[in-house]
């Protein structure tokens, strides 16, 4: 895992991003999803592009099953994007690194 990117489990996800004034990009993922360790560089360059800006944080699924299913995450990889500890976007499935900058992009000039 990145130095910039935050490892989220039950306990710190309510302070690390529900309680946190600003944008945030959480990726669920597991060790054995392909598509998720595909994407993993992409998220852990966009971690460190936004460091400051934005806060990244990834949630294993397999160790930490109760925080996917307390944000209706069934399938990975699933990235939620949060301003203000809600919810405001979500992209599930392989999204290019454009993509997901885009929306954390806009979704820092809307707040």
């Amino acid at each position: 895992m990145h130095e910039n990117t935050i490892e989220l489990d039950a306990k710190n996800f309510q302070e690390e991003i529900l309680e946190h004034d600003g944008t945030a990009l959480v990726d669920f993922w597991a060790d054995w999803c392909g598509p998720c360790r595909a994407i993993a560089p992409t998220i852990d360059a966009i971690a460190k592009e936004t460091k400051g800006r934005s806060k990244v944080g990834k949630v294993d699924i397999q160790t930490h099953p109760q925080v996917a299913a307390a944000h209706g995450v069934t399938s990975i990889p699933t990235l939620i994007f949060f301003r203000d500890g809600v919810e405001v976007d979500r992209i599930v499935g392989v999204a290019g690194k454009g993509v997901i900058q885009q929306t954390l992009a806009d979704l820092s000039q809307a707040a």
